[in-house]
């Protein structure tokens, strides 16, 4: 997932956590969150209908579009869209999100993520398709997994309740995706062509694969990402120029 920085981006656990408004009853969470390869049984039964984390909602119609921008001023435009899809991964029907990447109108990488939220709030990242084109034709399906498909492990892509210092595993799929990332600040200001945001979470995104990429990423309350900076192995910038959400 750590996408375009290379053209492409321990052991801490929730105790308490924040219980999304999208839950009523007993809450039962799936335990830590996972640490690099270390297998995780993930049960349906704890997970719910929606995907509404404050700081990574995914309610089917919201529509993002970014604008990155490289080293040499080059420009592309990235837009993610939540479908009205889901896909039944280990029993549990994962939210479609489509992900594509254009530069002057032309398609560059097309994208389908999978993504649950468990009853504590744990945005799960299930796996994804992904291809890349160059002139229209695809060059590469890198990167594309599916939890427990050839060892393929989930990961958690928001906590239910972000916390300093709290680290956690992405995604897993041995020597092609192995994200991580670790929560740096719950107090950030971002500025960004859609608007200025406070009290962001910074997070910081690497993987062993690549050990001189480092991405930050910052998500705003009731929005989701809002601007993401490569800090090493290149100097690429990413930033929320509109958002679509749905009625309510």
């Amino acid at each position: 997932m750590l996408r375009r920085l290379a053209t492409l981006i321990v052991g801490v656990g929730l105790t308490t956590t924040a219980v999304p408004s999208a839950m009523a009853g007993a809450v039962v969470c799936p335990g830590p969150l996972p640490q690099g390869e270390d297998p995780v049984v993930l049960d349906p039964a704890d997970f719910v209908d929606r995907i509404d984390n404050p700081y990574l909602p995914m309610a089917p119609g919201s529509r993002w579009t970014y604008r990155e921008t490289d080293s040499e001023g080059g420009r592309q435009r990235v837009d993610v869209s939540v479908t009205s899809r889901t896909r039944s991964i280990l029993g549990i029907d994962a939210v479609v999100v489509h992900d594509k990447v254009t530069a002057r109108g032309e398609l560059v990488e097309n994208t389908f993520d999978w993504y649950a939220q468990d009853a504590c709030g744990n945005v799960w990242y299930m796996g994804e398709n992904t291809k890349e084109y160059e002139h229209g034709v695809v060059v590469s399906t890198a990167g594309s997994w599916e939890a427990e498909v050839d060892g393929a492990q989930p990961g958690v892509i928001m906590p239910g309740e972000p916390q300093v210092g709290l680290s956690y595993r992405q995604e897993y799929y041995a020597g092609e995706a192995e994200d991580a990332a670790t929560i740096l600040s719950l107090d950030e200001q971002a500025q960004v062509p859609f608007g200025h945001f406070r009290d962001v979470v910074l997070v910081k995104e690497y993987t062993p694969l690549h050990r001189r990429i480092l991405e930050y990423k910052l998500y705003a309350e009731g929005v989701g990402m809002v601007l993401a900076i490569a800090v090493s192995g290149g100097s690429d910038r990413e930033e929320l120029v509109h958002l679509d959400l749905p009625p309510a």
